[in-house]
């Protein structure tokens, strides 16, 4: 659901996400991509990109640390081989 929001109003999904700099960030892409997207179609689209980028590398790094500490916390998996 996020990614919808992210998508489709790119400053709210950020900030929901957690990201308020990205968020800040944004507005000023939106203005910048809505000035200059009249001469070039597809800048209208990298405000909505950047969110989206954005809020996935924020989950996929929640869930990297979420694993990470569940190996810290029981021991790394069954037949593990260390390198």
């Amino acid at each position: 659901m996020i990614y919808v929001l992210a998508a489709l109003l790119p400053p709210l999904g950020l900030l929901l996400n957690g990201q308020p700099f990205s968020a800040l960030f944004n507005m000023v892409l939106i203005v910048f991509c809505a000035i200059f997207g009249l001469i070039f179609h597809v800048l209208l689209v990298v405000p909505s990109a950047h969110a989206v980028i954005a809020v996935h590398m924020k989950r996929e790094e929640r869930r990297h640390r979420e694993v990470v500490e569940a190996i810290r916390r029981h021991g790394p998996p069954p037949g593990y081989r260390a390198p």
